[in-house]
């Protein structure tokens, strides 16, 4: 096989067998079983020739003792050689399970990593894709290697020594046969390769289709849009399935090829070896025995050819897996001093731009200079789209400045380890996400040591304590996948408990009460400034309502600060601030 593979390939998988680990001794027993297996099986033409040539056609005549005698071995030698197959099989599907659950371990904790810039390179659906489709494709390879390409080349050898014993003249047709089909692999991989890649470019875009219409379900029924998003999902099916057909044709294609080659040979061998046996220089037993083991050599050649070719369809596969392990993940902490925690909650931002992309060619956040004592509560208001989000997604590094600093606890954000950082740092983000498992659960996630008295502490500072005991299993009710059994408004008040149980120095809540009512979101603030008291605590918000105690607001715009003060001090000199305050406590007094 390293022969006919391309170093570049031999390379890559080389790469993904060091993740083989304790799974090693299966990928060595399995190919030791397989070459036992082929051992016993190409002995069986053997003893084939023997039984016709001395049991059946001997001088003396026919010999049953010696037929039964023979056919008994040739019997036990077929057990021997199924239990050796039955064998390499499970040790095989062991290993390939094991080598490829490592590898999606290895990724997996390689996307645990990654900066939201990483996820945002690769997308959601393509990773899932990676971690899945493509895994079972690596898996497909890795058992055809350690065994049809362990077989295969085992089986071609032992088979053509048989073969050359027999005649050796004839086993020159098969120097000629291996070029062609060599000469055909290769061809064959060109012109796979490229099609494969756009294949699972498909996949990744099936993928995101059936995402966004699983996760928007509610919103497809609303709008009884069941028949467009049916349609968006068979052009992306369609498309899968073209783009398969066009990369599986050239296997398609080839696969007759290969048995034309095969075909060509065993009619070669059996009419000049037919003719040997005519002329006296082959016995009969010789002749069908020389058959078996030609059909051998070829079938042998044929796996190959089939090996291989599984091994490049895998190199597609090989490829997007790699590509996860050498992504360079921009938000490193690897020269923070590991000791290093916040001393407070003050925040200050010195001469700050923002860029997603490095060559983006405008900065989505611009001249930003901002001071936080520790402690103060900030309001942050502005449109959709004046990235009041992005600005605070830099306080715990969910991304990097592309200019100036981010100054925290009186350091740099870059000189904590991500751990201290954002362990001092809660956020309840603007897309609320509950995860599978009880109420409880998952307001532990800011504290898993937290006792339920601690958690339901937390609950009812959120006003989140009410609905969940409303529930008959309480805090033991299951959440399901997404938290799609409780409402947008019972999800963030879950949430913002959940971010209460870090105990942190700095949190932040990005338009948390958006989904609640404007009493409830009274409730929460009030119970909050009690609970809150000596945090810093900046609050995205698009009710003026839920800022205007802040000890100061920022009014953002186009990716600035273009006010900043109290909330009179605002109201005196901030004509945008104060329309909109005044339109907002209309709709109330309404």
């Amino acid at each position: 096989m390293g022969l006919i593979v391309s170093p570049v390939l031999r390379m890559k998988f080389k790469r993904l067998l060091s993740y083989l680990g304790e799974y090693k001794k299966y990928a060595i027993i399995a190919p030791i079983l397989v070459a036992f297996e082929v051992f016993f099986d190409v002995a069986i033409p053997r003893v084939m020739s023997l039984i016709i040539d001395k049991g059946i056609n001997g001088a003396g005549g026919a010999d049953l003792g010696y037929v039964f005698k023979m056919g008994g071995i040739m019997i036990g030698m077929a057990v021997i050689a199924m239990l050796f197959g039955a064998a390499s099989g499970l040790v095989a599907a062991q290993a390939g399970a094991g080598f490829v659950q490592n590898i999606r371990l290895v990724l997996f904790d390689k996307i645990q990593d990654f900066s939201f810039a990483n996820i945002d390179h690769f997308t959601v659906p393509s990773l899932v894709t990676r971690l899945t489709t493509d895994m079972r494709q690596i898996r497909m390879a890795f058992i055809t290697m350690i065994r049809m390409l362990v077989r295969a080349p085992i089986q071609l050898i032992f088979s053509f020594i048989m073969v050359a014993t027999i005649n050796l003249k004839l086993a020159t047709v098969f120097v000629v046969a291996a070029p062609v089909l060599l000469f055909g692999m290769l061809y064959a991989h060109k012109l796979a390769h490229p099609r494969f890649q756009v294949m699972m470019e498909k996949y990744d875009k099936l993928n995101a289709t059936l995402e966004e219409n699983l996760v928007g379900i509610r919103v497809v029924k609303t709008f009884v849009r069941g028949s467009y998003e049916i349609e968006k999902f068979e052009d992306a099916s369609d498309d899968v399935r073209d783009a398969q057909r066009y990369a599986e044709s050239v296997l398609i294609t080839t696969e007759p090829f290969f048995q034309f080659v095969m075909y060509s040979c065993m009619i070669a061998v059996s009419w000049f070896g037919g003719k040997s046996m005519i002329n006296e220089e082959m016995t009969v037993g010789n002749f069908m025995s020389y058959l078996t083991y030609i059909k051998l050599v070829l079938f042998s050649l044929l796996n190959i050819s089939f090996g291989i070719m599984q091994i490049f369809l895998a190199d597609t596969s090989v490829d997007r897996a790699l590509a996860i392990i050498d992504e360079e993940i921009d938000i490193r902490d690897d020269d923070a001093d590991k000791d290093l925690k916040l001393e407070d909650g003050s925040i200050v931002f010195k001469d700050v731009n923002f860029k997603y992309k490095k060559d983006a060619d405008k900065n989505v956040l611009s001249d930003v200079d901002l001071e936080i004592r520790s402690g103060q509560v900030v309001g942050i208001i502005g449109p959709t789209g004046s990235s009041k989000s992005t600005l605070v997604n830099l306080i715990p590094r969910l991304y990097d400045v592309s200019e100036g600093e981010v100054i925290v606890g009186g350091h740099n954000v870059k000189d904590y380890t991500l751990e201290n950082l954002r362990g001092d740092v809660a956020m309840v983000l603007q897309k609320n996400v509950l995860f599978s498992g009880t109420i409880e659960e998952n307001v532990k996630w800011g504290n898993m040591e937290a006792s339920r008295e601690e958690v339901i502490e937390a609950c009812k500072y959120a006003q989140a304590d009410d609905f969940i005991s409303a529930f008959p299993d309480g805090y033991d009710t299951k959440i399901e996948q997404g938290g799609v059994n409780v409402s947008g408004g019972q999800q963030q008040r879950l949430c913002i408990a959940r971010a209460l149980m870090k105990k942190p120095k700095i949190i932040i809540m990005d338009d948390s009460t958006s989904a609640v009512d404007t009493d409830t979101d009274r409730r929460i603030r009030l119970a909050l400034k009690e609970k809150l008291a000596g945090m810093t605590t900046i609050i995205i918000a698009q009710r003026i309502a839920s800022v205007m105690e802040a000890d100061q607001i920022l009014v953002m715009e186009n990716g600035k600060i273009v006010e900043r003060g109290t909330h009179d001090e605002l109201m005196e000199k901030s004509v945008e601030y104060r329309e909109l305050y005044n339109s907002q406590m209309q709709g109330v007094k309404a």
